[in-house]
């Protein structure tokens, strides 16, 4: 079974208040987005590689893609080509899948990462792939290190939450292509709109999604003290 990785790079940044998109700023001499790329590239359980993203930022893709894949894999390329962001992050989702699906077929897993979490391992990517044998799909998790609260109205604690069994999801994330995108389609037109999380529509449709040990330093690119903290961590490593 092919899995191909969906890199989501259509989102603007627009909690930075920044003139260009995060995923496309450099750090270190290297956008952001290639280095969300590279693992993909190197991970040979992943067999194609398709990036959600404006068209303007098409070119700039492609020459820091071809110097990964270079790097890594000679004259093959895994890229399989863009995909049309969509009015939310999820109907990118989409978009995405449905062009993976005439590419590729309906045997085929796909695994979602968001551009702007950088740090994502090789080993974390292959734990997830996998991990999802015999499911549906396959999150990576972090457990609740704080005490968690509920609150009905925002002002007052209603009651405590067992932190034990309360989770962070991050990314990348795994699911059977045909299964993810039936789920998808059923929130449309409007209730997709409302979805933040890939794994959301997945659990809505009754699917079988396993968890596994997440990252620390698989952090999302968020706020400009996320920047920060990624410019620190790769100076440290470059």
């Amino acid at each position: 079974m092919k899995c191909v990785a969906l890199i989501l790079s259509g989102g603007t940044g627009s909690r930075m208040n920044m003139d260009i998109p995060k995923q496309y700023i450099e750090v270190a001499g290297r956008m952001i987005i290639t280095e969300s790329i590279r693992p993909f590239v190197e991970c040979e359980l992943v067999s194609d590689i398709r990036i959600v993203a404006d068209k303007m930022w098409h070119g700039n893709i492609m020459d820091e893609y071809r110097i990964i894949s270079e790097k890594y894999m000679g004259d093959t390329y895994k890229f399989q080509g863009f995909s049309t962001p969509g009015a939310n992050r999820q109907l990118s989702i989409l978009n995405g899948l449905r062009d993976i699906r005439e590419k590729c077929g309906e045997d085929t897993m796909v695994i979602i990462h968001d551009a702007a979490r950088p740090l994502v391992t090789v080993d974390l990517i292959e734990k997830c792939i996998n991990a999802c044998e015999g499911h549906d799909g396959v999150m990576p998790v972090l457990p609740m290190k704080d005490t968690v609260y509920y609150s009905e109205d925002g002002k007052e604690v209603s009651k405590l939450l067992n932190r034990d069994r309360i989770f962070a999801g991050q990314a990348p994330e795994v699911f059977r292509l045909v299964k993810y995108i039936e789920a998808c389609e059923a929130l449309l037109p409007d209730k997709i709109m409302d979805i933040r999380g890939s794994t959301e529509p997945a659990i809505m449709a009754g699917m079988d999604i396993s968890m596994i040990a997440g990252d620390e330093e698989n952090f999302k690119i968020t706020t400009k003290d996320d920047l920060e903290r990624y410019e620190k961590v790769r100076c440290r490593k470059k």
